[in-house]
């Protein structure tokens, strides 16, 4: 088998899943407000999904092709392919990401969906994380070096 065609095909299953965090991150979120679960208010899960979705608004706006879209079609050139001709999970996974539509109406999907993710990072906003305080650090630090 062909390295490239192997390393195509990781690629495009990578970007399946970053679109699948974005996504059913915001409907584990949108749930989670909904019913109560504490998890979907946690810090970093909840930063590290708007930051995923502002780098795709940010892509669409400024008019970039995705990296890992050209990332996957340089390794398939290289594999002497096209898109089409990648193996079944490759295409399965593409077809899943990729349909024919004008570029404008991806553009606003991004931002809307983009502009509902940033609504609940504020209306349902996440949980900093806690600081330890000063004395229980010192307490810490002192019960450790007693017990050594």
């Amino acid at each position: 088998m062909n390295a490239y065609r192997l390393l195509a095909d990781l690629v495009v299953v990578v970007h399946a899943a970053y679109v699948a965090f974005v996504v059913l991150g915001l409907i584990a979120t949108l749930a989670g407000a909904v019913l109560g679960w504490r998890w979907v208010r946690n810090f970093w899960f909840r930063s590290v999904h708007l930051l995923m979705i502002a780098i795709v608004v940010v892509e669409a706006l400024v008019g970039v092709k995705c990296p890992l879209t050209t990332w996957e079609a340089s390794l398939r050139a290289a594999a002497g392919e096209t898109v089409r001709s990648g193996s079944f999970i490759g295409r399965f996974v593409h077809d899943l990401l990729f349909f024919q539509t004008p570029p404008w109406v991806l553009t606003v999907v991004y931002c809307v969906f983009g502009g509902i993710v940033l609504a609940t990072f504020l209306l349902a906003p996440p949980r900093w994380p806690r600081r330890r305080r000063e004395g229980t650090a010192r307490r810490r630090e002192s019960t450790a070096t007693i017990d050594s």
